[in-house]
């Protein structure tokens, strides 16, 4: 076994490895790998509420998307009770603005990479969230949920398979959610395409296509956030490393999950070049990263079927110049969208060969963005999608609602992350999706995003 397969599998026991008995010619069943954690170890999580009440909130990490995410909650009136981050600067700031909006000082944890487990320790949290680096996500995650609190993870919710299988049943055994915060399933565009695919605008699906294209150059390079651990990424999984932001949607566009679900993955990567092209024109020869060694490919391109049959195109790339884009297309038979910019084709409703502008089709706005948008719009936070997200969380947890995404969610569109390494490092063989939801996806309906009216 090569060396890059062998760090592509290293959420694979040897043990388990070695008893699959090699990979064969139809896919790297990863399903067999993983038959142990597969194995039900409580009830699903399916169509499962929340108890009625008003949660009360505490936020591990609260740099900059945290506090971003905490104006948002703030604005909706979330209560804020326990804050924590390593940086006591970036706690401290946090803290000043709960107590400006006019809200008690919530405790601080601050004293080490541990600190998060004494915040979800606490007996009057109903609510975790989760802002902090990648590979903090399911630690804490896990953390919260044995604690008997509800989880919301920023995305990517896992890097492995193994660690979404841990988000799964950790969620079953606990009876308590895990939501990942994709928040590009709650913008304007999304969430009115999603009403328009839910009521058959767009005849019946047939491929879409969802990216992450955004030149970080200069983020990744700089010695303060994200910066300061998303670039040793690079160094580490030649793959896609952010998925869920173009897949989300598409995702809840085809009703993954709900009649229908990710089969098989497909993933190949162009060579490295950006990172060393930029670290050479912008870094000195004795600057220290000069040592280091990117694997990851500039571009990683995907294709997933399904198991009914369609098809997704899945794109990652932030290291070369690219005006930003999650290309969000959706195709069917009566016609098709496609984002950057927004444009709809529909069979005998647009004329010739010329797109319509999605404001033609204005009427169809979600009800979330008819009663929110304008303070959404004010707040910003990517558009006002934050604040929407956040909004529809807090409204699901106070009706006592199923929530619009559940672990499976989470879990599944996590998963091309790890899927595409193993695909790209064994020549793009294919590499099939666990079923997280154990065969209930057949079941299954429209989120209630979907169906709202």
């Amino acid at each position: 076994m090569s060396d890059e397969l062998r760090n592509a599998l290293d959420d694979i026991s040897r043990r388990n490895f070695l008893r699959l008995g090699g990979i064969t010619a139809v896919g790297l069943s990863v399903p067999q790998l993983h038959a142990e954690a597969a194995k039900p170890q409580g009830s699903s999580m399916i169509g499962v509420p929340f108890a009625a009440k008003n949660p009360k909130i505490g936020i591990i990490g609260v740099g900059g998307r945290g506090t971003s995410l905490l104006g948002n909650l703030l604005a909706a009136d979330a209560q804020i009770l326990a804050l924590c981050d390593i940086v006591q600067e970036h706690a401290d700031h946090a803290q000043s603005l709960v107590v400006k909006a006019g809200q008690p000082s919530p405790e601080l944890y601050t004293k080490g990479d541990h600190a998060f487990e004494s915040l979800v320790a606490r007996d009057d949290l109903d609510l975790v969230i989760i802002a902090t680096p990648w590979d903090w996500h399911v630690p804490m995650a896990v953390a919260a949920m044995t604690h008997g609190k509800h989880a919301a993870v920023e995305v990517p919710a896992a890097a492995t398979i193994e660690d979404c299988w841990k988000l799964v049943n950790t969620s079953e055994r606990t009876q308590r959610h895990c939501m990942m915060l994709e928040n590009c399933c709650y913008g304007y565009n999304e969430t009115l395409i999603l009403r328009m695919t839910h009521e058959g605008l767009f005849g019946d699906l047939l491929y879409g296509e969802g990216a992450y294209l955004h030149d970080l150059r200069e983020e990744l390079f700089s010695n303060k956030g994200e910066g300061l651990w998303r670039r040793t990424v690079h160094t580490q999984r030649n793959g896609n490393l952010y998925p869920t932001h173009g897949l989300g949607p598409v995702a809840n566009y085809m009703g993954i999950q709900r009649g229908d679900r990710f089969d098989y993955i497909v993933s190949m990567s162009t060579p490295q070049m950006g990172l060393d092209a930029y670290r050479k024109a912008h870094l000195p020869s004795s600057d220290p990263r000069w040592s280091e060694r990117y694997i990851t490919g500039d571009m990683s391109t995907s294709l997933i079927k399904t198991a009914n049959g369609r098809t997704i195109t899945l794109q990652n790339g932030t290291v070369n110049p690219h005006p930003y884009s999650r290309t969000n297309l959706i195709a069917g038979t009566k016609g098709l969208f496609v984002d950057y910019p927004p444009r709809i084709y529909l069979d005998g409703q647009t004329g010739g060969e010329e797109w319509a502008t999605i404001d033609s089709w204005k009427d169809h706005q979600h009800p979330l963005w008819k009663r929110e948008g304008e303070i959404a719009q004010k707040l910003g936070g990517h558009g006002g999608m934050d604040y929407i997200m956040l909004y529809r969380l807090l409204e699901c947890m106070r009706n006592g609602l199923v929530p619009d995404m559940d672990v499976y969610d989470a879990a599944t569109w996590s998963a091309p992350g790890p899927l595409s390494r193993l695909s790209v490092a064994e020549g793009s063989a294919p590499a099939k999706f666990p079923d997280f939801t154990r065969d209930h996806w057949k079941e299954r309906t429209a989120s209630q995003i979907a169906t709202q009216t």
